[in-house]
């Protein structure tokens, strides 16, 4: 199993716009620079899938399996002998809220979507964690 964490606090940013953002998964290139487009096949519930195309490489299908609203959710990409799985969580503090981010890779080809996607993933997750936040709070 391979895992990767990233977590960072963001002082007087509203959760609730947070929560909004992250749950209007077809606008998510608007603060994720890497993707062409996102696609969810109907409502942000567990069991359904949204389509995510990154810039360069083919499109991917990701299905939400845990979804706690206003707290956390957990999305899920199965490759050819390896799932990724990525979490998103939220708590909220008194002058803020703490973001967190957990990928997690299993199976036996991990080694092989570890090095063509996961290791891209986690890079790239502090500069969308402060582009949701800027989001959030020009909405907010």
């Amino acid at each position: 199993m391979w895992i990767r964490e990233h977590s960072k606090f963001y002082p007087d940013v509203s959760p609730e716009a947070i929560w909004k953002i992250w749950v209007n998964i077809n606008n998510w290139p608007s603060w994720h620079g890497d993707l062409d487009y996102c696609k969810l096949d109907g409502e942000f519930k567990v069991g359904n899938h949204f389509m995510l195309k990154p810039k360069g490489a083919p499109a991917v299908k990701i299905m939400l399996t845990e979804i706690n609203e206003m707290r956390n959710f957990t999305d899920c990409t199965k490759f050819f002998g390896a799932k990724m799985h990525d979490t998103h969580s939220m708590e909220v503090k008194d002058d803020g809220v703490l973001l967190s981010n957990k990928l997690v890779v299993t199976g036996p080809l991990k080694w092989l979507w570890i090095k063509l996607v996961a290791k891209n993933v986690a890079d790239t997750v502090p500069d969308e964690m402060d582009s949701l936040v800027n989001l959030a709070r020009n909405k907010g």
